[in-house]
């Protein structure tokens, strides 16, 4: 029996495990699940309080003690993930990462800990997953709308979604430990201080609050984990039964400010684990409730990571969230879609015939072929340095499915279509995509060049080989001295595609 080819993606069968990992700016989060008749069985939970968002300063440096934390944390982790697929893990960083300055200084070693990729995702993508995650846990009816409020350890996600659909999303720079830090960096709680720090907050949640109290919502739910301790502090208090309510909230702030410091909060229910932070936690809910005007909190104990596990099953069928998003882009940006398919068809048709030469994997060529759908999107701004204006556009938006390396990986293939490659295209990618990146922006440039003149025709012979680096491009006699500006573009770009550390060479017969 031959081993898959490398663009093979192999289905899910009944008993493969899945993980997902979360690196969150509080706790790191791994879930293990088992695929079983077309549902997950949870088989494996591991949490651990690293407090990441503790280390980190104000020009986005990260503390060596808050590293170390992480470094040894991920290396537990990784090993109860070893015999998993690599296919089948995820693991997501998300606000504390997205704020460092150097996030590879961090995510080198943290990748070498764990043994695995490390996925850095956007606030906008982390409240999607996060709503995902909730919606499988909590189904409701598809006509039903929820708002989903996350409060993490750096973040905060607000979300208003249908179904399996979150239609709203928003993201904002508060959370437990970051509030915390924020208002009450040197330990002292007053009346005073928590009725000015509440203003500020408000006014974060009122960016928005007018748009979605006229969208509306059936049903409000909580999670990670501020809202579950504020809602076991709750029912510790006898308020509620574990939800939250509007009027029980102002009960456990007044209770926590008899408090004068952080080390002296005494609420029932209360970890010391969850001591430190649940002053900023328990500020971002109270703004919330007030700016949305929330009479009442239902509490989940599902999260991004379940968010993450279910968007890997829809990525191995038929509903992967980032062909909606690439076909959304397209027509926002009025793409010519004939060209785009002329010129993925070929871009593929390259990448199949070089794919185990250059060790390229199916995830390679759905980036190639992504990008070949995206390669003209720029023409809508401009014709001029259409390519630079479309991997701006791709790089910078919040784009539904996508990681933000995957979002620079597709930028950078956007961007190198044509003309002058530039030095520094690919510093922002890791360094374990630079041979994927290479090339596949070869063959993006290739095809794009082919089909410069947008016909129709079919192309007779298209032959490619490859020796490491070295590329032969074999076309058709005739049909190539039938086109001179082709013949012209592709006697000149051995010298333009050399940046890209390939020596091409044209042959025809």
């Amino acid at each position: 029996m031959t081993d898959p080819s490398p663009t093979t993606v192999l289905p899910l069968q009944d008993g493969d495990l899945l993980a997902a990992i979360d690196l969150g700016s509080n706790s790191f989060h791994m879930v293990v699940a088992q695929y079983l008749l077309g549902q997950l069985r949870v088989i494996d939970r591991l949490r651990e309080t690293i407090r990441l968002a503790e280390g980190l300063d104000a020009r986005g440096g990260l503390s060596a003690e808050a590293r170390q934390r992480a470094y040894e944390c991920l290396a537990r982790f990784g090993q109860r993930i070893r015999g998993i697929p690599p296919q089948r893990v995820r693991a997501i960083a998300t606000n504390t990462v997205r704020r460092l300055a150097a996030p590879q200084a961090f995510l080198m070693p943290a990748e070498s800990a764990l043994g695995h990729a490390i996925e850095v995702v956007a606030g906008r993508e982390e409240a999607r997953l996060i709503y995902l995650g909730v919606a499988h846990a909590q189904p409701s009816k598809r006509d039903r709308l929820r708002l989903v409020l996350d409060i993490g350890g750096g973040s905060t996600e607000c979300i208003i979604g249908s179904g399996f659909e979150a239609i709203e999303r928003e993201s904002l720079q508060l959370g437990c430990i970051a509030t915390t830090r924020r208002f009450f960096g040197d330990g002292r709680i007053t009346p005073r201080r928590w009725r000015d720090a509440r203003t500020e907050v408000t006014a974060e949640f009122q960016q928005f609050a007018a748009r979605y109290r006229e969208l509306g919502w059936d049903d409000a739910i909580g999670t990670s984990g501020t809202n579950k301790a504020i809602g076991d502090i709750c029912a510790a208090m006898k308020l509620t039964k574990g939800s939250v309510l509007a009027d029980a909230i102002p009960q456990v702030r007044d209770r926590l400010l008899q408090a004068s410091r952080i080390e002296a909060i005494d609420l029932p229910g209360l970890s010391a684990e969850r001591r430190p932070v649940i002053a900023g936690g328990l500020l971002v809910l109270e703004a919330a409730f007030d700016a949305l005007g929330l009479q009442r909190m239902a509490v989940s104990k599902a999260a991004l990571r379940e968010g993450v596990l279910h968007d890997m099953l829809e990525r191995g069928g038929d509903d992967d969230p980032r062909d909606a998003s690439v076909t959304a882009l397209m027509k926002r940006y009025g793409t010519d879609t004939a060209q785009a398919e002329r010129v993925k068809g070929t871009a593929l048709r390259l990448f199949d015939q070089l794919a185990g030469t250059w060790h390229l994997d199916a995830d390679d060529r759905l980036m190639l072929s992504r990008a070949a759908s995206l390669h003209e999107l720029g023409l809508a701004i401009a014709h001029s340095h259409y390519h630079v204006h479309g991997a701006y556009v791709i790089e910078h938006s919040d784009i539904a499915g996508f990681s933000r390396q995957q979002q620079q990986f597709l930028a950078a293939l956007v961007r190198t279509q044509r003309r002058k490659i530039p030095k520094h295209v690919f510093d922002a990618l890791p360094d374990r995509l630079l041979p994927a990146v290479r090339h596949t922006s070869a063959l993006l440039r290739l095809a794009v060049l082919i089909h410069r003149a947008h016909e129709i025709d079919p192309i007779p012979q298209l032959d490619a080989r490859a020796d490491g680096d070295q590329l032969t491009l074999t076309l058709a006699h005739r049909w190539f001295d039938a086109r001179p500006l082709l013949k012209a573009d592709l006697e000149s770009e051995p010298d333009s595609i050399a940046p890209l550390g390939i020596r091409l060479r044209i042959d025809t017969e």
